[in-house]
């Protein structure tokens, strides 16, 4: 059976058998079965125990080989060292899905870790998918099907909707659940995965891309251990234009290896998910609230590509919240047009009609100037999304039923507009605003949040195919990581331009290859074993003469055998000292989920101290590489600050590209790079890297990652 089919039964099963069956409705067995049946489950229960006849009202069976018919998902509640035979039983019968509550595997140890391994073998060897082990279950309300033992349902069982929670985490899944409910959040299916020896968080995700009853996407992750898959599943979910939102907790420490590179520490693992994450128009939750918040105004599948905000108020305080949060949000609030703004101060002198337009009180005595001011915020300030703070008077009998009219009358009109109310009302008078068609908070600043993520998704949604990726020579690497001039003349070769220099193994070599160069010229050790050259002062400026240069070969070659007495030197590198540039530094560094990722900033203070960073899964072309370099804090500087001429943007983009081309092609065995710093000089004269690292894994070691990469397949 397809994947895609097994979880399309899993989320919507015609028939569930319980293996394990309780007839007590409060054990692990037996819940499942009693929260279907108080919940009108559409399908078939086949409940399984050798030792009853009936279970809760329902035929058991004796065993899998017994049932009547095939189930299209069955659940598996016994002990774990049972569990094997048991999925093999059903893979015999042609079950396409199973659910493995059952714990003590991986989890536990070597020993459960053997029992796993059993158990995905015989589902393997069948087709069938598992969920699990150690898995709190799925559930479905929209059909009733709860194949779950979670307790949080007992407090209420969720509303059947149209956003779907995928959970790695049982617990938390259910907690999500429950605060979906008390959101008033409709859900289509909630799926937890448990332990993930099969379907994985991107299976799910992708379960959810193709299920006709699900609009939006929640996720909640602690680790990822598919990469490829997840990211496949988000960007179904983008051209799907089904928004996701994930909560994505826990930040990882960058392995030893990684640390000596400078992108390493200043781009940890948590800064790497933003970045791929965002790639996908995912956007990530800081919160619980913050991830339902944005799943909630998502339901209303308004997602303005060129977002702005326009607020209607009554009060200034409010008005003040709502333009301090969108600042924060990076939400434009533009000012109204002057002729819309002298209109609405004939309506009422006193009134504020900038941005928050602020129409006072006055609208209690005649409500039509609600409506007014609200029409005159939409179709004159042509505004995508507009934000009303109208707080606890929506509730005061003398106005509720007028200002919902008023309000209503304007929501009718423009459809293609996001409306959203910032108001204090009982429960019934909310849901009649939310069937209006608004999108109801208490808090206002929460609302704004939520709002700037409708443009987020809108924009993802709306992205075409950037250019290609440059075509790279692929070039062999060292058999180790190299010393700088070798790591140059790898990068020569696909491409990447480096400052002219020379490797010198004696003085005399040395003055002649400056006196070749052009003075003045810097020198560097030459090592393969002393990466980090300036840290034991390896590095030597503004040589301006050949007696300069051959004083500095004997100080540089004492330095390096003084610091690293172990240390292969090979000599120095003699180089042309660039000015009339702006330093930047470029680097890759392989994160273990999502492969290579690709960093560009500015070079010197700026990476060590402000760390005005971005980062981007590899490879791409120039147009991306390009949209990287202007999005730092830091890009007037290179597009031309204080009169001060603008760099080349253009070379540098194609550096930035061609380097994460071959990194993408050099293969698990490159770690790192930094290319720091690269001199982008004035526009039209090119970029340079003056300093490379590469640092490899050694060739001994490609076998074992060939060997990790066929047991993870």
């Amino acid at each position: 059976m397809p994947a895609n089919d097994a979880l399309s039964r899993l989320l919507h099963p015609r028939s569930v058998a319980v293996i394990g069956a309780s007839d007590d409705a409060l054990r692990i067995g037996g819940r499942p079965i009693s929260y279907m049946l108080a919940q009108g489950y559409q399908g078939r229960l086949l409940p399984v125990n050798p030792n009853r006849q009936q279970i809760q009202g329902r035929p058991a069976f004796a065993s899998v080989a017994a049932l009547p018919e095939t189930p299209d998902v069955a659940i598996v509640a016994v002990a774990a060292r049972l569990a094997p035979q048991v999925v093999a039983d059903l893979g015999a019968r042609g079950t396409p899905a199973a659910i493995v509550f059952s714990a003590g595997f991986a989890e536990m140890g070597e020993e459960g870790a053997r029992l796993e391994q059993q158990m995905v073998a015989a589902a393997r060897a069948s087709g069938i998918r598992l969920l699990g082990p150690n898995s709190l279950g799925v559930l479905n309300p929209r059909i009733g099907f709860y194949g779950s033992f979670t307790s949080v349902v007992e407090m209420g069982f969720p509303q059947p909707g149209r956003v779907g929670i995928a959970s790695q985490s049982g617990a938390y899944g259910s907690h999500i659940l429950g605060i979906a409910r008390e959101f008033g959040i409709g859900v289509s299916s909630c799926v937890m995965s448990g332990n993930e020896s099969d379907i994985t968080l991107g299976d799910l995700v992708q379960a959810f891309v193709d299920d006709g009853d699900t609009d939006v996407i929640t996720v909640y992750s602690e680790g990822i251990r598919d990469g490829a898959g997840l990211q496949a599943a988000l960007e179904a979910a983008r051209r799907a234009r089904k928004p996701v939102v994930m909560m994505k907790v826990g930040t990882s420490a960058v392995g030893c290896a990684a640390a000596q590179s400078h992108t390493a520490s200043i781009a940890g693992n948590d800064a790497v998910t933003d970045a791929v994450l965002a790639d996908h128009g995912v956007v990530r939750a800081r919160s619980t609230e913050h991830m339902l918040d944005v799943a909630r105004l998502a339901t209303r599948r308004i997602y303005p590509v060129n977002n702005s905000l326009g607020v209607i108020t009554v009060s200034g305080g409010a008005g003040v919240i709502v333009s301090d949060a969108a600042e924060a949000a990076g939400l434009p609030m533009p000012e109204m047009p002057a002729a819309a703004q002298d209109h609405l101060k004939e309506l009422i002198p006193f009134a504020a009609p900038r941005n928050p337009v602020d129409c006072t009180a006055q609208f209690m005595n005649d409500l039509s100037i609600a409506g007014r001011f609200a029409e005159a915020v939409v179709e004159e300030g042509g505004y995508q999304s507009i934000l009303g703070f109208f707080t606890y008077t929506v509730g005061a009998a003398s106005i509720a039923d007028g200002l919902r009219a008023q309000l209503k009358a304007v929501r009718d009109k423009h459809p293609d507009r996001l409306f959203v109310l910032s108001i204090l009302a009982s429960k019934e008078r909310v849901q009649q605003y939310e069937a209006d068609g608004f999108t109801v908070f208490e808090d206002p600043a929460r609302a704004v949040v939520a709002i700037e993520a409708m443009g987020r998704f809108g924009q993802a949604f709306a992205r075409r195919p950037g250019q290609p990726v440059p075509v790279v020579q692929q070039v062999a690497l060292p058999a180790e990581t190299p010393s700088e001039a070798e790591a140059k003349r790898v990068l020569a070769e696909a491409g990447i331009a480096v400052a002219p220099e020379r490797s010198c193994a004696t003085a005399d070599a040395a003055v002649a290859a400056a006196r070749e160069l052009g003075y003045p010229v810097v020198m560097k050790i030459l090592s393969p074993d002393i990466l980090h050259k300036s840290e034991i002062g390896g590095v030597l400026l503004n040589l301006g003469d050949g007696d300069a240069v051959r004083a500095g070969f004997a100080t540089l070659i004492e330095r390096g055998q003084n610091a690293a007495p172990g240390a292969r030197i090979e000599g120095v590198l003699v180089a042309k000292q660039l000015s009339g540039g702006v330093e930047c530094i470029l680097g890759i560094q392989r994160d273990p989920v999502f492969g290579p990722m690709a960093m560009f900033g500015l070079g010197g203070i700026f990476v060590e101290v402000m760390k005005d960073v971005v980062l981007q899964q590899c490879p791409f072309g120039e147009d991306v590489a390009e949209r990287m370099i202007r999005s730092i804090k830091g890009a007037p500087l290179l597009l031309g600050a204080r009169g001060k001429p603008p760099v080349d943007v253009k070379a540098l983009a194609a550096m930035l590209s061609r380097l994460s081309v071959f990194a993408h092609q050099a293969g698990e065995r490159l770690q790192s790079i930094d290319l720091n710093p690269v001199f982008a000089l004035p526009a039209g004269q090119g970029a340079y890297a003056a300093d490379a690292v590469i640092e490899l894994l050694p060739a001994a070691a490609a076998p074992l990652l060939e060997q990790s990469e066929e047991d993870a397949a």
